[in-house]
C-alpha cells in the first residue's frame, strides 16, 4: 500500500496543523525526516505521543508532535502557519508520499477498521460536516445502532419479516430523515412577505446584529440579505428578501427582486411570512399567495407593540399558523422560535431513532420501500451494509 498524507485542519493560519500520515510505510518515512527531542531515539507505538523536529537535511522545518493513532497511522501536529505546512506537505511530497484531501484520508482510514459497515463509514465521514451537536449525535447514533441496526436486523430476520412490514419501515425512514438532515446541515429560513411590514427588523433581531438596511421607507430592501443564527437545535440560514407586492412589478429592479425573493421561497425549508398587523389596510396580493402554495409558512403578525387593525379573516387557510411578535421590541420572539422548530417537526425529534443522510442510503431505502421480490429487497439490504 501506498503512503498518503492528508491536511486534517482547516484552512488559514490556526496555533496548530495536523498532518495526517498513513500507509505501510508511513514510519519509515518518519524515521527519515522526524528528530527527536533530546538524546532518545524515537519510538513509534500505538498510543505514544512523540516531540521532536520534522528536518529536510541538516534544515529543521518546525517542532512537532507525532502522535501514533494505531499500525501505520501518525499524526504530525505542526504550528500552523500555512507555510510551515506547506513545506512538510512538500517534503512528504518528496519522499514519494501521495497528498490526498482530508475526505479520501478518513476514508482510507476508516475502511481499514473491519468492524465498520457503509453506514457507519458514512456517519463517521459526515460528523466532521455536522452543523451542530444535536446533528452529530443522529450521526453518531447511526454506527452502531440507529440505521445499522435496522438493516442488519432485516438481513437476519429477512425470512420471517414480510416485505410489507420492511417497505413501510423503510418509508418511516424517509420521512424522519428529512428532518435529522435539517438538523445534520442545517436549514434555510425565508422571511418573506409584503413591503414595510418589518422582515429586515426581525433579521436584525433575530441575528443579534445589524445585517439589513430598516427605514421606514416600504421597499427598502432591494436584493436579498443572509445571516446566520441558533434555533434549538438547528443551525438556520436566514434570508431577508425583496417585498413580495404586484404593485413593485413595474420596474425592472423591482421585477428582478420580486423573482429573485420567488425563487428564494421556492427552495426554502421554512418560509416566514411577516405581516402588519397595525396596518387595516395592508393585503396578501395573488402574486405573495401563488408563491407560497405547497410551503412550510409560519405567519408572522409583527408589530404587536402597535394597536392591532389587520383582519385575520383575510387570511387564507394555508397561512392561519401564526405567532404575534414585535420585532422591535423582541416581545414573543421566543414563541416565534418554538413555532417554527414545530413547524419544522424538529421538536423533540429523538436523535436515536434510524435515518439516511447520503443520497446513495436514500437511494437505496427508496428501492425497499417499493420491493418487488424477497431476493432483491435481501440484495438491497446488503448493498445498503456493504463495505466500501
Amino acid at each position: 500500500m501506498s503512503v498518503f498524507a492528508a491536511v486534517m485542519t482547516g484552512k488559514g493560519t490556526g496555533a496548530i496543523a495536523t498532518v495526517q500520515l498513513f500507509g505501510d510505510s508511513a514510519q519509515t518515512i518518519l524515521e527519515k525526516i522526524f528528530k527527536p527531542a533530546g538524546t532518545i531515539s524515537a519510538e513509534f507505538q500505538r498510543g505514544k505521543i512523540l516531540l521532536g523536529d520534522i528536518i529536510d537535511g541538516d534544515n529543521a522545518i518546525d517542532q512537532v508532535t507525532i502522535g501514533c493513532e494505531g499500525q501505520n497511522c501518525f499524526a504530525v501536529n505542526c504550528h500552523g502557519n500555512p507555510l510551515i505546512v506547506a513545506d512538510i506537505m512538500k517534503l512528504l511530497q518528496k519522499h514519494g508520499v501521495k497528498l490526498i484531501t482530508t475526505e479520501q484520508m478518513l476514508c482510507k482510514i476508516l475502511s481499514e477498521d473491519k468492524t465498520l459497515n457503509t453506514i457507519a463509514i458514512e456517519a463517521k465521514l459526515a460528523i466532521p460536516k455536522a452543523k451542530t451537536v444535536e446533528g452529530t449525535k443522529i450521526l453518531s447514533h447511526q454506527i452502531r445502532a440507529g440505521l445499522t441496526k435496522t438493516a442488519e436486523n432485516w438481513l437476519q430476520n429477512i425470512d420471517r419479516l414480510s416485505l410489507d412490514k420492511i417497505a413501510a419501515e423503510a418509508q418511516r425512514i424517509l420521512q424522519a430523515s428529512q428532518i435529522a438532515r435539517l438538523i445534520i446541515y442545517g436549514s434555510r429560513i425565508v422571511i418573506a412577505g409584503p413591503p414595510g411590514t418589518g422582515k429586515s427588523t426581525l433579521l436584525n433581531y433575530l441575528s443579534g446584529r445589524e445585517k439589513a438596511i430598516v427605514t421606514g421607507i416600504k421597499g427598502t430592501t432591494r436584493d436579498w440579505v443572509s445571516a446566520t443564527c441558533q434555533i434549538g437545535p438547528l443551525a438556520a440560514e436566514l434570508i431577508d428578501t425583496a417585498g413580495l407586492s404586484e404593485d413593485l412589478e413595474r420596474e425592472r429592479a423591482n421585477m428582478e427582486s420580486q423573482q429573485k425573493a420567488a425563487e428564494l421561497i421556492t427552495h426554502a425549508d421554512l418560509i416566514l411570512l411577516v405581516l402588519d398587523i397595525s396596518e387595516a389596510g395592508s393585503r396578501l396580493d395573488d402574486r405573495l399567495i401563488e408563491v407560497l402554495a405547497g410551503k412550510k409558512t409560519l405567519t408572522i403578525l409583527n408589530k404587536s407593540d402597535l394597536p392591532a387593525r389587520f383582519d385575520l379573516a383575510k387570511l387564507p387557510q394555508s397561512l392561519t399558523n401564526t405567532v404575534r411578535i414585535s420585532a422591535k421590541t423582541g416581545d414573543r420572539i421566543d414563541k416565534l422560535l418554538a413555532a417554527a422548530r414545530k413547524t419544522l417537526g424538529v421538536t423533540n425529534f429523538d436523535p436515536a431513532q434510524p435515518v439516511c443522510f447520503t443520497s446513495r442510503q436514500q437511494s437505496l431505502l427508496q428501492e425497499l420501500s417499493t420491493p418487488k421480490s424477497k431476493d432483491h429487497t435481501r440484495s438491497i439490504i446488503t448493498e445498503l451494509l456493504n463495505r466500501w
